[in-house]
């Protein structure tokens, strides 16, 4: 199986096993891994530091990407399913992520291959009825203008920093928890558990 990951979700994110990566390190002892396509995890680089190092540590087959080569991976055909974590989920089956999660999830949508969101039942919100209630953190803007210390954009240039996005629900293949799996896009949500 070649699986593509956004963001740092191994043991370095999550004590122990790691949520998402914790999945793909399962696999991989179970022999299911051809390739892992890292997605580096702008602007902080998470999956290129952290998510590389711990797929090297682990002896798993992976290519780091541009997070801008994701969906054209998935479309391809390079890519079997897309395995991520999330930072908050509401109750709907919504999930909020690293910042490009959503056009993984729409280029898996397209392709017909899996998105499956992996995290802790402590991550569910059931107080949140859905995604368009998850507030998204904005970082600075000098993450985006500079790059290592040094102005990369025009003096004038404005920037935009979500850090986070919203995944719809509907978008959700399966979400996997520590309780079991629900299979979000067809309507088992976290608040019908």
């Amino acid at each position: 199986m070649r699986v593509l990951t956004h963001c740092n979700t191994g043991a370095l994110a999550a004590s122990g096993w790691g949520t998402a990566l914790g999945v793909v390190r399962e696999l991989h002892e179970r022999g299911c891994v051809e390739r892992v396509y890292a997605d580096e995890t702008r602007p902080l680089l998470q999956g290129a530091r952290l998510t590389a190092w711990e797929l090297g540590q682990a002896g798993i087959p992976y290519v780091v990407q541009a997070d801008g080569a994701a969906a054209s991976t998935i479309l391809r055909g390079l890519v079997d399913v897309a395995i991520i974590g999330a930072d908050r989920i509401a109750a709907n089956g919504d999930t909020a992520n690293k910042i490009g999660s959503v056009g993984v999830a729409l280029a898996c949508a397209a392709a017909g291959i899996p998105f499956v969101v992996v995290a802790p039942w402590s991550t569910v919100d059931l107080a949140t009825p859905s995604g368009d209630d998850i507030p998204i953190e904005e970082r600075s803007v000098d993450e985006v203008l500079n790059w290592g210390g040094v102005r990369t954009t025009p003096s004038d240039a404005e920037a935009f920093n979500p850090a986070f996005d919203v995944t719809l629900a509907r978008l959700v293949t399966a979400l996997v928890t520590e309780t079991g799996v629900l299979e979000v896009s067809a309507g088992r949500t976290p608040a019908r558990h």
